[in-house]
């Protein structure tokens, strides 16, 4: 495999303290949600601090626009955050811990907690979804008011606009992270196993994707949905969904190999790049087409935990479980 070449970047990195559960750009500006139940918002080159939680942040995503940051945490409340650091609670489940959150089309939010998932939809309505077990991810389909939920024994697809009756997909296991593709052909959840599986959601046919020598917690798709990023292993594996029947029966790519694990993977907006972060620290960039590698970050000895790119893909966020956390600009 090609050996990662470094080059010189506009690196800005600050030491937070907390475990950085996300690492996003609010409004087009770095934002940080930490474990400590704060965020951290960039206000022209210092860190402004957001008390979102009295103690613990366990989950956020940004809106699909960019505009708002949205914190879920162990006290049971889904706080908005807004680029003036101003905060808004937009939901409140009681003793239950927010550990899931995703945002959907129109400003729909979907957060789940012990059984149960909930969607705000666009209108402002609160739809509660139950679930025998524990809901493991929560994701929406690319277009309408459809969320699939992750869960024991498979997953299960909501339509939170309507009272139509679910769809239910079923594998044996544990089903944690949970994304669709973006067409919205296929969804695919992280197992508790080291494996992926996944569903062609027209007729249900079932897709096995295995190998991983470790759990995988991150999943990024290229642009227009050729391939499916996975950390969990020495690169990060890339399988090919630009087919009738996805990966199946075609072997993943892997980019960016190392003697270390991805622990998390990020595909560029626009460009045929991903961006991986390693247990120890390190950030490569990889390019699909020829396997290209730059490094963009040396190692600091921690696991990135965190990763994105902005809306255009000339800067790249990044967070670890250390409280390292920053933002590299590829434009220098």
């Amino acid at each position: 495999m090609p050996a990662a070449t470094a080059v010189r970047l506009a690196v800005t990195e600050h030491a937070l303290g907390a475990y950085v559960i996300a690492a996003e750009f609010l409004a087009g500006r770095p934002a940080f949600a930490l474990g400590d139940g704060t965020v951290r918002l960039d206000q022209g080159g210092t860190l402004a601090t957001v008390r979102t939680h009295p103690t613990a942040l366990l989950a956020a995503a940004l809106a699909q626009d960019g505009g708002t940051l949205y914190a879920g945490g162990d006290d049971g409340r889904l706080v908005a955050v807004h680029p003036d650091g101003t905060t808004e609670d937009r939901a409140s489940v009681g003793r239950i811990w927010i550990d899931q959150v995703a945002t959907g089309p129109n400003g729909a939010i979907g957060f789940a907690g012990g059984r149960n998932a909930w969607v705000i939809r666009p209108d402002g309505v609160l739809k509660t979804f139950a679930h025998p077990r524990s809901v493991g991810g929560v994701a929406f389909a690319p277009k309408g008011l459809r969320l699939a939920v992750a869960r024991y024994d498979g997953a299960t697809l909501w339509w939170a606009g309507t009272e139509a009756p679910a769809q239910q997909l079923e594998w044996k296991g544990m089903h944690a992270g949970i994304t669709w593709s973006p067409d919205g052909k296929f969804l695919v959840t992280a197992m508790q196993e080291n494996a992926l599986h996944g569903w062609r959601v027209a007729d249900g046919r079932h897709m096995r994707m295995t190998g991983y020598p470790a759990k995988v917690r991150s999943l990024s798709w290229s642009p227009k949905g050729r391939f499916l990023a996975s950390a969990g292993a020495n690169a990060a594996v890339l399988w090919p969904f630009h087919h009738k029947d996805g990966p199946m029966g075609r072997p993943p790519l892997e980019l960016g190999y190392r003697d270390v694990f991805a622990t998390r993977v990020a595909c560029h907006p626009e460009d045929e790049v991903v961006a991986i972060g390693y247990i120890d620290g390190a950030i490569d960039v990889a390019r699909i087409e020829d396997a290209a590698v730059v490094r963009l970050r040396e190692p600091d000895g921690a696991p990135l935990s965190a990763l994105a790119w902005d809306a255009e893909g000339g800067r790249l966020a990044f967070g670890g479980e250390n409280g390292a956390a920053g933002v590299i600009d590829l434009a220098g």
